[in-house]
């Protein structure tokens, strides 16, 4: 990692939002003025009912994709500290699937590299993703949504 005061993860485990919380608004307690928070869950999508998601990745190139998206929004917004945390496995319905955590001096930068890390963790990272469905499981194709939001940073 680049800086010191990001993290990023790619677990099997859950993972607890507070002691992420607690771990953004500890580095620098002076100067932090805002903490966002993002956490992504399982849910149900299109007409089926998704009794769980199976999430694969390629470790080693997922995490460098990571901090490549944390990078370039350090680049962009001043930030003191990033919380990246992406699970993988088999996931049930309304588990945690990410985190992601920013904190800054000000909301603005803040809530912009809070948004803009997720929109490129979801075109960009190497996850492959299948839901198990009371069909049958079947991969999940990108969304188009996912490529205008990932078009929108570039303008």
């Amino acid at each position: 990692m680049t800086d010191t005061q990001d993290y990023i993860a790619v677990q099997s485990d859950d993972f607890d939002q507070q002691q992420h919380y607690q771990a953004l608004i500890q580095i620098d307690p002076a100067q932090t003025g805002a903490v966002v928070q993002f956490v992504g869950l399982v849910r149900d999508l299109d007409d089926s009912t998704v009794e769980a998601m199976e999430l694969e990745h390629y470790p080693g190139m997922t995490e460098a994709c990571l901090q490549r998206i944390v990078t370039r929004a350090r680049q962009r917004w001043s930030l003191l500290g990033v919380r990246l945390v992406h699970r993988v496995g088999v996931l049930r319905r309304h588990d945690q699937i990410v985190l992601v955590g920013v904190a800054s001096r000000h909301r603005k930068d803040a809530f912009a590299a809070c948004e803009f890390i997720m929109d490129y963790l979801k075109q960009d990272a190497p996850f492959w993703k299948a839901e198990i469905t009371d069909q049958g499981k079947h991969w999940v194709d990108a969304k188009d949504t996912d490529q205008v939001a990932d078009e929108r940073w570039q303008g």
